[in-house]
């Protein structure tokens, strides 16, 4: 069955520092939430490194309420893309990272994405876009945070 996307972002911006320092940046699951102003924790739920399988817990802040998600990688190919998947009142998240080496530094672009999956979700997606704003500017400094890290440290 096809369903028609709700929610659809992508956001690209340039940061000053290596491909692979910026890769592992953005995979550091366990230091996301010292990183990452909107998080509050992140709870690594599987072992080893950062790869499709991988899972964990992420808390935010959101609209005033705590969240907790569970996401896991779907597909990971280093220095060049990842995509985590999450479910949450009957909606699928598809967030993706692509980096591209240009000169001076990397291009990251995430894009995201949130279909409904269930009949309620489905009903009420045409509220989802009143929250596109709200996600465009949670991404916007998600990347602003990151990008501070990989420019600052090493």
């Amino acid at each position: 069955m096809r369903y028609i996307a709700f929610m659809q972002i992508q956001i690209t911006r340039q940061i000053n520092a290596p491909i692979d320092r910026v890769y592992d940046v953005f995979t550091d699951l366990p230091r996301a939430a010292d990183r990452i102003s909107g998080i509050e924790s992140v709870k690594v739920l599987t072992d080893g490194p950062f790869e499709v399988g991988t899972r964990w817990q992420e808390t935010r802040k959101m609209m005033g309420k705590l969240a907790t998600e569970t996401m896991w990688i779907t597909a990971a190919e280093p220095n060049t893309s990842y995509t985590a998947e999450a479910e949450s009142c009957g909606t699928h998240y598809t967030s993706t990272f692509t980096f591209e080496a240009v000169d001076g530094g990397t291009r990251v672009t995430m894009s995201f994405s949130g279909k409904p999956v269930t009949l309620i979700a489905k009903l009420l997606s045409p509220l989802g876009v009143l929250m596109t704003g709200t996600i465009k500017k949670m991404v916007a400094q998600d990347l602003a945070d990151l990008a501070g890290v990989c420019e600052s440290e090493g």
